[in-house]
């Protein structure tokens, strides 16, 4: 549970007060989509400094579908 956590606050530091609802909604598809493949993946990487992300995408061959489909809504929704 404390990696989860530690992945939503990692998410959660780049929201500003505009768009801190819209992360919360994205972290919230995120966790749920990510977190075995955190656990799979990436189960001694510490959280924070964006470590997590950094493990989850050098291993983006290995990482599950809904995973990867959730990381793409998410820049995505970024790039818009």
């Amino acid at each position: 549970m404390t990696r989860r956590l530690a992945f939503a606050a990692l998410l959660l530091a780049s929201a500003t007060p505009a768009n801190a609802q819209n992360m919360r909604a994205e972290m919230q598809m995120l966790r749920g989509a990510c977190a075995a493949d955190v656990q799979r993946l990436c189960p001694t990487i510490q959280p924070g400094e964006g470590r997590i992300k950094a493990c989850l995408m050098a291993n983006k061959d290995q990482m599950t579908v809904g995973c990867a489909k959730a990381l793409m809504k998410v820049k995505q929704s970024k790039g818009k």
